[in-house]
């Protein structure tokens, strides 16, 4: 059987969407970014920025995501689509799209989807997740995402529960779902050197233990921590 392209798979997924979907869905957004360039995917990019995150770390770099008092506008997918279409030229011109972040986009995958369906298949819709989510929501937006930018935090899981207040299983059973379903090109992993933390020789560990699960784009980096930002 002939394996469908990721644009023939979209495709196939938007006309089942304009079938089912009900339009009903809106979701609290804390900001939108335009004429982003190499930082969150291929081309120039807008990040759309949800509210709420699974996890509670230590320096989180965007805590307005997670407090309960900020205040966000609420977006439907159709109210997103006519606010960031304004850049379609670009997107289609330089192969970029929009990135989902927040937050973690992932817990937003009924949304993306509906959006998806909005947009067509020629933009590139990358999602930035700690992958630290339900497995139904990978499998929803399988079939729609081009690119994903997993910050995994620490593979070491006492290291991790202690940074995130959380535990790190289902990272790890979902970073190998997604190389079992051949996507380890399309996944950047940012391997992050976190003061007060986690070591050179942790993050060395977990950089090894990508590769022999299948994963070579990987990053390493150093938060930049503040006592503001820190929750």
């Amino acid at each position: 059987m002939e394996t469908l392209s990721l644009q023939d798979r979209v495709s196939v997924f938007i006309i089942y969407q304009f079938c089912n979907m009900s339009m009903g869905v809106e979701v609290p957004i804390i900001g939108i970014a335009r004429h982003r360039l190499a930082t969150d995917g291929k081309g120039v990019t807008t990040l759309v920025a949800f509210h709420g995150c699974t996890l509670r770390c230590k320096y989180c770099l965007n805590p307005q995501s997670i407090a309960p008092e900020t205040v966000c506008r609420h977006y439907t997918p159709q109210e997103l689509y006519e606010t960031v279409c304004i850049d379609q030229l670009y997107f289609l011109a330089t192969g970029g799209g929009v990135t989902f972040g927040g937050g973690e986009p992932c817990l937003r995958s009924e949304f993306i989807a509906q959006f998806r369906a909005l947009c067509g298949p020629q933009w590139q819709l990358t999602i930035e997740t700690c992958l630290n989510v339900p497995r139904r929501h990978l499998e929803q937006l399988l079939p729609i995402i081009d690119s994903y930018i997993v910050d995994i935090k620490e593979l070491n899981p006492i290291i991790y529960e202690s940074y995130t207040t959380k535990q790190n299983q289902q990272v790890i059973d979902n970073l190998h779902w997604l190389a079992e379903q051949g996507r380890c090109e399309q996944v950047r992993i940012r391997v992050p050197h976190i003061p007060g933390f986690n070591t050179d020789t942790d993050m060395n560990k977990s950089v090894e233990r990508l590769r022999q699960w299948g994963f070579s784009n990987i990053e390493q980096f150093t938060y930049i921590t503040s006592k503001t930002n820190k929750v």
